[in-house]
């Protein structure tokens, strides 16, 4: 990756700050323009062809939440810069920016994940904090999500080798507060992370996005203790979508907190006992590398006919429909059917999906 200018990370922060752009959108919006100053450039006349209105972030906002990272010694990372993780450059959609505090460099490194119940047993606290150090002594990152039970037991077991906390407020929102002291230990010895704006309080919706990166970020991850229904499977759910191995830890069926990983390993999870299930199963993975970028915008016109708009909406259903599908159906380019999802996805007309998919 080549450096980006000053400029581009700017607009591209000011992009994934606006109302509206998700990741999926920021990305494809980087495609069809190249660069995130000509996407904000172009936003007003795309958005307004299909009816819709926006507010782009202020450049006061972006300025003021430069100011915050500065201050508390922070450092932004943007995507397609040289130091954003290449592993979680992979996901799809990537997060557009990430802020970080500690050790940038742990997110370059081999990084492993654990997570598992909050209320969690003894045994689990104890075989998490036990299997942190032995994976932090034989040269993994480990990488959680700071909350209570097996994630603390986790960062507080590869502390000293190394650890990443993810975050679903700011990088700068100690939740839960009694992870205050932990939370400093890993800003001074480890990398504290979050996709979200400086000064964010943690809210219920910003979880799922966080367990995306810290799937993301890591070769595979663990599933110590978990209930069925908990957020820990869906970081597990991730992890095997995103094409991560996925290891769980057993236990007893008369524990509900092992239903989860039980359940996990019926479905063809990996069992995890120790360091030397986690080395013999690395020891045969295959080789992640970062796919390479499709350019589905080649070729498209710079104006698509209202008529073409409205023909592909009218092909659009709650069911993910792959674009592709839709080139088809039309007769017509992918860059063009592309460059109209695109534009419908900006007024409100269309929901992008990861994978090239598209639903109403």
């Amino acid at each position: 990756m080549s450096n980006l200018s000053q400029a581009e990370r700017f607009a591209r922060l000011r992009l994934a700050r606006t109302e509206g752009i998700g990741p999926v959108t920021f990305g494809q919006l980087i495609l069809r323009y190249g660069s995130a100053v000509r996407a904000l450039d172009s936003l007003p006349d795309l958005i307004g062809r299909g009816g819709g209105t926006y507010t782009l972030a202020s450049r006061d906002r972006i300025e003021a939440e430069l100011a915050a990272g500065e201050v508390a010694g922070a450092r932004l990372l943007v995507l397609g810069d040289p130091d954003f993780p290449a592993l979680l450059a992979q996901v799809d959609p990537a997060p557009p920016v990430l802020w970080a505090r500690g050790e940038i460099a742990l997110l370059s490194r081999p990084c492993i994940a654990m997570v598992g119940a909050r209320i969690a047993s003894a045994g689990g606290l104890r075989i998490a904090r036990g299997l942190a150090q032995q994976l932090g002594e034989a040269g993994h990152v480990v990488v959680s999500g700071l909350a209570r039970g097996v994630d603390g037991a986790a960062h507080e077991g590869a502390l000293e080798t190394g650890t990443v906390a993810v975050l679903g407020g700011g990088v700068d929102d100690i939740y839960p507060a009694e992870h205050a002291d932990l939370y400093r230990r890993i800003v001074a010895k480890g990398c504290v992370v979050s996709e979200s704006p400086m000064g964010a309080r943690a809210q219920a919706r910003d979880f799922p996005r966080r367990n995306r990166i810290i799937s993301g970020l890591s070769r595979g991850v663990i599933v110590v203790e978990a209930e069925l229904r908990s957020g820990s499977l869906i970081t597990a759910r991730l992890a095997n979508e995103q094409g991560r191995d996925v290891f769980a830890v057993p236990g007893s069926p008369l524990d509900p907190r092992s239903r989860g990983p039980n359940d996990l390993l019926r479905q063809g999870a990996i069992l995890c006992e120790g360091l030397e299930d986690v080395e013999r199963a690395f020891s045969t993975l295959r080789t992640l590398r970062e796919p390479t970028e499709e350019h589905a915008f080649d070729g498209a016109p710079d104006d698509i006919d209202d008529a073409v708009l409205d023909r592909i909406a009218a092909l659009l259903s709650p069911v993910p429909t792959p674009r592709d599908e839709l080139a088809r159906a039309m007769v017509l380019p992918v860059s063009t059917v592309a460059a109209a999802l695109l534009e419908l996805s900006l007024s409100g007309r269309a929901t992008l999906l990861p994978g090239g998919l598209v639903s109403s």
